[in-house]
Formats: C-alpha cells, structure tokens, sequence
C-alpha cells in the first residue's frame, strides 16, 4: 500500500474483518470524526460491510481509527488502511449483526443503481407548512427549532445548540439521533422509518 509519500506500510487486518464482500459504488454524505476528535464532512463512495472509502479533506493516519455517520446508513466506525488523494479506506469494525444488516442495505442502493431506479421515495425531503417545534434531549431538555425540511427517515434542523453526533433526541413524538452539524442547526435520522400520518403535524 502506498502512502502520500511514496512510501509503504502495511496494516495487518483484524480477523472479524470480512473482505470477500462486493464493493458498492454509491454517494452518500456524512460526517467523520478522527482520533483527536475533530470533525470533517465526508462522502462514501465506495462501500461493503468490510470496508468504505471516503472521499474527503481529513488527513488521519494509517491504523487510524475513524468514527462516521453516514446519511440513510448510520454509524460506522474502522480503523484507516489506505490514503487516497481525495479522502482514505477504512477497514469497518462491527460486529456480524451489524455487517449483516449494512450489507441488506448495500444490496438495495446495488439494485436501485443497477436498474436505474430513482432516489427512493421514502428519503424525499418536504418543507414543512408548520415549521416550528421542539427537541428533546435524554436530560429531558427541550428546545425549540425550525424544521428545515423532512422525510420519513429524518430531518434537518435549525438550533441554536450543537447536541454531539449519535445524541438520542425526540423530535415531536420521533425518536431520532444526531448525524450531522450544520453552521446553523443540525440533522436528524430518526429510529424507524415514519409513516405519513406521523408526519401530518408538520404538513
């Protein structure tokens, strides 16, 4: 493996990480976090339940372990096995439950991007007739935010506070966590998809 300066270093994979899977090409946004704790936006473009590569500014080092929260898949977290030019691969870190469960959802975004399908209607973004309400955090504070747009699987928000990513809230009666920082709010996924009727409040 080659490295920003030429030179090679090799990373021996832990054994629970499975690299027989198909990668998937694919292009969804998110947010990272490195060791030393900072934060940058990232996009994956390449995934399967062994590994992901992101395209992104972050310049973490080989064996590096990273923790991202990627938009429709939720957290994923590994150790860095390669530096590209535009971003880096993990190797992924989970246990088989959730490799199982990461890999049906690759499955869907193979075929969708295999027979042409469009985004899938569940992730559709609406803006909101009613746009304010509140978030609950597990210290049952509550706080009033705009609803920027929504969909059946989550939301983005505008808030004067920054709850850190992977933070359990409840918007209205939506369980949901925090995977994204915005300069002026922040996005949520929520716990299960929604049906319509959850969402005729804001409608």
């Amino acid at each position: 493996m080659q490295l920003a300066n030429g030179s090679a270093q090799q990373l021996v994979m832990e054994p629970e990480e499975d690299t027989a899977f198909q990668n998937v090409v694919v292009n969804l946004h998110g947010r990272l976090m490195c060791a030393d704790f900072t934060e940058y936006e990232c996009v994956a473009v390449e995934m399967s339940p062994g590994q992901v590569r992101f395209k992104t500014s972050a310049l973490p080092r080989v064996a590096e372990r990273i923790v991202s929260y990627i938009d429709h898949i939720g957290r994923i977290e590994g150790k860095v096995t390669e530096l590209l030019d535009d971003g880096f691969m993990i190797a992924v870190q989970a246990p088989d439950r959730k490799r199982q469960k990461l890999a049906a959802q690759l499955t869907w975004f193979a075929n969708r991007n295999e027979l042409g399908l469009p985004e899938d209607r569940r992730h559709e973004r609406i803006v909101p007739r009613n746009p304010n309400a509140e978030i609950r955090l597990p210290d049952g504070d509550t706080y009033a935010c705009r609803i920027v747009d929504l969909s059946m699987s989550g939301a983005a928000l505008e808030l004067e506070i920054r709850p850190e990513l992977g933070t359990q809230v409840i918007l209205g009666t939506m369980r949901a966590r925090v995977i994204r920082h915005f300069d002026d709010g922040i996005a949520i996924e929520f716990a299960t998809i929604q049906p319509p009727e959850s969402l005729e409040n804001f409608i």
